[in-house]
């Protein structure tokens, strides 16, 4: 089973894909026009639950410095512009997706 991720920023969705079917969506919230998510193929590079701050319940690190898939500790900024570039999740999604996906999962973002 090879997993990856695809975002959606106009859409302000996260795609699951499973051999390449999209099995599962989830709402988040992206970069500000100030301080927009990168359009750009990546991989998930490091995996930190509790990191603290506004970061929610686990980050996701991204393979580009300074960006991630997180929780937040402001669920009702999910389907937002509201970030500094990465991509925020509620809490409960990306602690699932933690458990499925191992480092050097793609993630293809897209406008």
């Amino acid at each position: 089973m090879a997993y990856a991720i695809r975002i959606s920023l106009s859409e302000r969705q996260l795609y699951l894909l499973q051999d390449g079917k999209t099995i599962k969506n989830y709402p988040v919230g992206v970069g500000k026009f100030e301080t927009p998510t990168p359009l750009t193929t990546t991989s998930i590079a490091t995996k930190k639950p509790n990191p603290g701050g506004p970061f929610g319940t686990m980050w996701l690190g991204l393979a580009i410095p300074h960006y991630g898939i997180h929780g937040t500790n402001n669920p009702s900024s999910i389907g937002g512009y509201v970030s500094h570039g990465c991509i925020r999740m509620y809490n409960q999604d990306v602690l699932g997706l933690a458990t499925l996906l191992p480092i050097g999962t793609p993630v293809f973002i897209s406008a």
